[in-house]
């Protein structure tokens, strides 16, 4: 009996660590979400090479290492917008950095400021004489 218990034991600990940690289902489910994912990726940098021309690609990969968030939102903009027939022919630097001013009139400002607190104390070197 006690062998049966224990297996029993043993299979209820193996399904709740397959639930905790992800059977194998979840991970043919990870796996499949991450091929879809890099399709889609695929597929708008299909789209925007089609519609972009050299300039403004190289425009919006600079922006996309300075601001990642403020690019993929353009990104999804320029994509929808090809989408919808509004953009004819090439998008170039010009119409870029137009869009981009439009999206940033749009876009809230960040009030952050930097200040210095510069305090002396008895020993700041700067009243010393160094001789003189």
């Amino acid at each position: 009996m006690a062998d049966d218990e224990l297996s029993a034991i043993r299979a209820q600990r193996l399904a709740e660590m397959q639930k905790q940690y992800g059977g194998p289902d979840q991970k043919q489910q990870g796996e499949a979400q991450e091929e879809r994912r890099r399709q889609e990726e695929d597929m708008k940098n299909a789209i925007l090479a089609q519609i972009m021309d050299q300039a403004a690609r190289a425009r919006l990969n600079t922006l996309k290492l300075s601001k990642p968030e403020k690019a993929q939102m353009v990104e999804q903009m320029v994509v929808r917008m090809a989408q919808m027939g509004q953009i004819s022919g090439k998008l170039d630097d010009g119409q870029l950095v137009q869009l981009l001013e439009s999206v940033n009139k749009q876009m809230p400002r960040s009030t952050s400021a930097v200040k210095f607190d510069r305090r002396r104390t008895a020993l700041d070197s700067d009243d010393e004489d160094y001789g003189l």
